[in-house]
């Protein structure tokens, strides 16, 4: 949970939302190959939390939907 938590300000979230949305950022900087790069990593935990704001719950959808919009980026 440690990515996600800095991030989430609001108390929008319940406990599992935010076990989700950290499953998904987490899984989605390894795909990425992201580690010890902290903005990286700010930014992904980002686009996960905009997400799940939009109703997404589903760790696996969360990550997909973030690595879907990198891929999509770096075709540009």
């Amino acid at each position: 949970m440690g990515v996600i938590l800095p991030f989430v300000l609001d108390g929008v979230f319940e406990p599992n939302d935010i076990e989700a949305m950290s499953l998904a950022c987490e899984e989605a900087c390894n795909s990425l190959h992201i580690s010890g790069d902290a903005r990286a990593r700010e930014t992904i935990a980002a686009r996960v939390i905009a997400f799940a704001r939009r109703g997404e719950r589903s760790p696996m959808v969360l990550r997909d939907r973030v690595l879907a919009e990198a891929n999509a980026d770096a075709g540009c």
